[in-house]
């Protein structure tokens, strides 16, 4: 009697524990779609899908795209960075086995604390600090040198003519050979104005510093 008793409880164990397995494998969905923007509808790569109160859930592709096997009346969190988390509750009132999901999240705006760095522990110590700090005079006095009339003087004559001075040159030779085509050359000789460029040239000395140099 005992033993029909036992095989008897067993029996119906099994039966009930069979019936709820059923009845969870009926409630199981496969939960598909897609993580989408709501300003461009571009997709949102990795973003997390996950079963509130569980660990269960996915991580979308690049595409935005996931799937995973949920239940009727779960309720799906979804998060990602730079973007408001939202949250959708599956139909516990489906009649097939799978649910498609166009997710369409909003952007949000993350602002981060302000964050000051001294090199000194207190104000005070980086204000007595900068107040006695001594700056050395070194480029000041190079950039005195450098703007000395004598030494732009002499940068002056030592420098080569620039692009104005060069294009400046050329069209006036080019004037020249234009003027004097199909006639003799010029002789300077007997020209006056060279012979007052080069008194000028010899009363400033030039010719001495050519000499020099």
């Amino acid at each position: 009697m005992v033993r029909r008793l036992k095989t008897f409880v067993i029996i119906m164990l099994s039966g009930i524990l069979t019936s709820q397995a059923q009845s969870q494998n009926h409630n199981l969905v496969q939960f598909s779609g897609v993580v989408v923007t709501g300003d461009s509808l571009q997709p949102i790569p990795y973003s997390s899908i996950v079963v509130r109160g569980s660990f269960r859930g996915t991580i979308s592709d690049y595409g935005g795209f996931f799937s995973f096997v949920a239940q009727m009346g779960d309720t799906i969190d979804f998060s990602a960075v730079g973007f408001k988390k939202s949250s959708f509750v599956i139909p516990d009132t489906l009649n097939t086995d799978r649910y498609s999901l166009i997710k369409i999240m909003s952007s949000d705006t993350v602002l981060l604390k302000e964050a000051v760095i001294y090199p000194w522990p207190t104000k005070e110590q980086f204000r007595q600090a900068f107040l006695s700090l001594r700056v050395p005079d070194d480029d000041l006095e190079r950039a005195k040198r450098n703007m000395a009339l004598e030494e732009m003087r002499e940068l002056m004559v030592s420098l080569p003519m620039d692009g104005s001075g060069n294009y400046k040159a050329m069209m006036v030779e080019r004037l020249n050979k234009t003027y004097m085509a199909g006639q003799y050359p010029g002789i300077n000789l007997l020209n006056p104005i060279a012979w007052a460029q080069f008194i000028e040239a010899w009363q400033r000395g030039d010719f001495k510093r050519k000499k020099k140099d």
